[in-house]
């Protein structure tokens, strides 16, 4: 059994500043890192050998109340400049914790969490279920809830911001989506939907998906969409609006990509639309607003949408991913992953309508694949990891070729599979896919416990540690970690954990900690 991970705190300051240059970006502001929702971390302290020696900072605190969907995110310098995790939770609890030993800077409650009278949910209470996001220009975090202001006979979507360094509502905030979204005639009803595909900013814009309560009441797939310098104005795109029609859900965790153009969602099954496609089944790029053109070249559907339909085998299981394939034409993909077991990859550039993909390929379990994948590349070519079923992690090739095709990779048993997620020391080299043994809807199942493998060929990197690494209370494809400065960050239920690579011998004699104030954290208000 390897030692728990404790050294002084002294030596936790020094050795901070040498794991990464001090102009690096390391900020992990959204889900999976980037707007392409690729999940790759550079971290030079991640050599296959150093990792294969990880352990969990078993003194790092990360105690937080309520059970966690979302990945956690790091601000490097935070309220005061101290490294910051940021973590949010279903009783809408909202956490600024120190990076280095887990303690609270602040904390928030942004309302009481609905925990009745939602039918068919999955999730209870329910508050925040969904990855937040951060824009460090204008220092903010931006989050949707749902609340009830009066003990759950009203229920409400609300889209906040919060300032990074207070943790306080921000001006103007929050926006309250039922009041301001509508499309084509309908209206936002909150107790048809539920929020948990990843908030994403393009441009200046906040966009923010909305999905079905296990496909329960007359539901629409929504992006809403809210300008940060301007959050009464709002504007909204729902599908599935032709009358008699609903659904079209936007529920995949990894929620809005981007080129940095445009956002990209996809969407579920539809109901009720004799045939006509209604916005389902799809993957769309939108124009900022979100303004959806209607054109083929911004939406791409499978041929056989209405199958999937009817079998309520969704798209929209796993959010877009967008990949860059050197060498193939063309070589800037959308990878599209659906229930049906399909692994799908279309032209970003024109999506090409109703229309078959570039390439497919059957990659996991017909029914079982909803999570968010991961994309890399090593010396061997491009990437893409999955969570196949609850208990297989796969990587597929993609060839960068004219036109580029999906080639074999490599496939393990892992029983119990969040979301991968990679780090890599340089961006191709030491190339390592994460994932976290998780637990079932229910929390329970998997084995709890981080485990990483070689990105080429799937051969065990790190065996999950000893009797200290495990984590308690994560959840079946929602699951996923960060890294950041030599360590993985995994938020679950009441507790962030950390994991540290082996790091530099800590300097002696020239540095001293500079003290830092901990201030204690206040009661926020429930926003009205």
């Amino acid at each position: 059994m390897k030692h728990p991970f404790s050294i002084p705190a002294s030596a936790i300051v020094c050795f901070w500043s040498t794991i990464a240059p001090a102009n690096a970006q390391v900020d992990v502001t959204q889900f999976h890192n980037h707007a392409s929702r690729d999940g790759l971390y550079v971290d030079s302290a991640f050599t296959q050998s150093a990792a294969a020696n990880l352990t969990r900072h078993v003194n790092f605190d990360g105690t937080i109340v309520g059970n966690v969907y979302a990945q956690p995110l790091y601000i490097d310098t935070g309220p005061g400049g101290r490294p910051t995790i940021i973590a949010v939770t279903e009783s809408n609890n909202v956490y600024a914790l120190d990076a280095l030993d887990g303690s609270i800077i602040w904390q928030a409650n942004v309302g009481e969490p609905v925990s009745a009278g939602v039918p068919c949910t999955i999730i209870d209470p329910l508050g925040i279920t969904s990855t937040p996001i951060v824009d460090l220009a204008s220092r903010a975090l931006f989050l949707a809830a749902m609340i009830t202001p009066d003990g759950g006979t009203t229920k409400k979507h609300l889209i906040l911001s919060l300032n990074v360094d207070t943790g306080d509502i921000n001006p103007g905030w929050p926006v309250d989506v039922e009041a301001t979204a509508s499309y084509n005639g309908i209206n936002f009803t909150p107790e048809s939907q539920l929020q948990r595909a990843a908030l994403g900013i393009v441009g200046n814009t906040l966009y923010v998906g909305y999905a079905s309560h296990s496909d329960c009441s007359l539901y629409h797939g929504w992006l809403v969409g809210v300008p940060i310098d301007n959050p009464a104005s709002v504007t909204a795109w729902a599908a599935a609006t032709t009358a008699g029609t609903h659904g079209g859900a936007i529920w995949g965790v990894g929620g809005i990509a981007s080129d940095g153009n445009n956002p990209f969602v996809t969407t579920g099954n539809t109901f009720g639309t004799n045939g006509n496609w209604d916005g389902g089944e799809a993957v769309i790029r939108f124009q900022p607003g979100p303004i959806f053109s209607g054109l083929p070249s911004d939406y791409w559907v499978p041929t056989n949408w209405l199958d999937l339909d009817n079998l309520d085998v969704d798209l929209g299981a796993s959010g877009p991913l967008l990949v860059d394939v050197p060498g193939a034409t063309p070589s800037s993909l959308v990878v599209a992953l659906g229930k049906d077991g399909n692994a799908y990859l279309l032209n970003r550039d024109n999506l090409g309508g109703i229309t078959a993909p570039i390439a497919s390929a059957q990659v996991a379990v017909y029914g079982a694949l909803h999570q968010a994948a991961a994309a890399y590349r090593t010396n061997q070519g491009t990437y893409v990891a999955l969570r196949a079923d609850g208990s297989t992690l796969s990587a597929f090739r993609i060839t960068g070729t004219n036109p580029p095709t999906i080639a074999t990779g490599w496939t393990l048993s892992r029983d119990g599979c969040g979301s991968p997620f990679v780090t890599s020391t340089d961006g191709t080299s030491n190339v390592i896919v994460w994932v976290v043994g998780t637990g079932d809807l229910s929390g329970e199942g998997g084995d709890q416990r981080l485990h990483g493998y070689d990105g080429d060929t799937g051969a065990v990197v790190y065996a999950g540690g000893g009797a200290n690494e495990l984590m308690a209370g994560t959840y079946s494809y929602s699951t996923t970690g960060i890294a950041a400065r030599g360590r993985i960050y995994v938020a679950g239920n009441n507790k962030v954990y950390a994991f540290a690579a082996p790091t530099p011998t800590p300097c002696t004699g020239r540095c001293t900690p500079t003290p830092r104030p901990r201030p204690t954290p206040r009661p926020r208000p429930t926003p009205r």
